[in-house]
């Protein structure tokens, strides 16, 4: 799933100067956004005052929609450069389509790992034949500069490890926790794990004290470092922490996101990450030209246009307005 959004703007993001280098509880509220005529998400990241958590550069939360009589996910083809992109769903299905010719259907708990690169584009659908709820998060990591021209790529992992302890289970997507790491490919320090909480759980998971965390709620209610967490609101936490407090009265489910405070400083508009204002212009142009992107064979549709440049110039800043 993408910024669909067509009146885009762009999002000043990175540089250590706005990371908060001590514990702190932020809490985030999500803006609704319409994504097609079905689905509606709840967006995170870049949210007012809060660009990114690590290399976590966009965050949102979709669902649990009843899809039974309706098409559910339908986002054609739109190209990336510059991030990777994170399929992870706890109901439902989507099949990922892509120009380097990959073709895969994801579920629950499996993870779809794109990474961009210089440029790749894709498409996004639920299957004409699909189960009746769609629930799950997009999320992208924006990849530093020394890696950001590489090669676009598509990974699929099934089988991903898990840390347990009395209550808890932590699904590892990308990075490591407590001694466990996922296949999925990385580019800087950074954690992503789903967390399932069963009522009366009360628990400390083990952090990195250099990393800068956040935790998203997707179902259930919990309570992180004391604050109440419900589904569709993200906490920030800041730096500085070795380990943080969960407890659950009911069975919950959360993502825990974090990774070292990211030093560059970035341009987001529309798919894109850019380091200046001539890539995002050369990025829209080459889109527009059906070239560099490549094709996604298979999707029956069109693919979707690049909404217009803002009159300001982009400049890259910092994490914070």
């Amino acid at each position: 799933m993408s910024n669909l959004d067509r009146e885009a703007v762009p999002s000043l993001c990175g540089g250590r100067g706005f990371v908060v280098a001590e514990p702190v509880r932020e809490l985030l509220s999500p803006r609704h956004v319409k994504l097609g005529e079905s689905t509606e998400v709840r967006r995170l990241l870049p949210n007012l005052g809060r660009r990114m958590v690590g290399a976590w550069c966009f965050v949102d939360h979709y669902g649990p929609d009843d899809i039974a009589d309706e098409p559910g996910m339908q986002v054609p083809p739109h190209p990336h450069m510059g991030l990777q992109t994170v399929s992870w769903l706890h109901e439902g299905e989507v099949l990922h389509r892509d120009s380097t010719g990959s073709l895969q259907t994801i579920r629950p708990r499996e993870l779809g790992l794109m990474t961009s690169g210089r440029a790749i584009s894709h498409s996004e659908e639920s299957p004409r034949s699909h189960a009746r709820f769609l629930h799950g998060a997009q999320l992208w990591v924006a990849l530093p500069d020394a890696h950001r021209h590489t090669d676009p790529r598509f990974e699929f992992h099934a089988d991903l490890p898990v840390v347990t302890a009395p209550g808890l289970t932590a699904t590892l997507l990308l990075g490591s926790l407590d001694g466990t790491s996922s296949p999925g490919t990385t580019y800087t320090p950074i954690v992503g794990a789903d967390l399932t909480l069963t009522g009366g759980t009360d628990v400390r998971l083990p952090l990195e004290r250099d990393f800068e965390y956040a935790v998203l709620s997707m179902a259930g209610e919990a309570h992180v470092d004391g604050v109440p967490l419900v589904p569709g609101s993200m906490l920030y936490l800041g730096c500085g922490r070795d380990e943080l407090p969960l407890r659950a009265d009911s069975d919950a489910s959360l993502m825990l996101l974090g990774g070292e405070p990211f030093e560059e400083e970035l341009i987001m508009f529309w798919n894109w990450i850019g380091r200046s204002q001539e890539e995002i212009v050369q990025a829209r142009r080459d889109w527009m030209e059906g070239t560099r992107f490549g094709e996604v064979k298979g999707y029956d549709g069109a693919p979707l246009p690049a909404p217009s440049l803002p009159a300001v110039p982009l400049k890259p800043r910092g994490r914070a307005r």
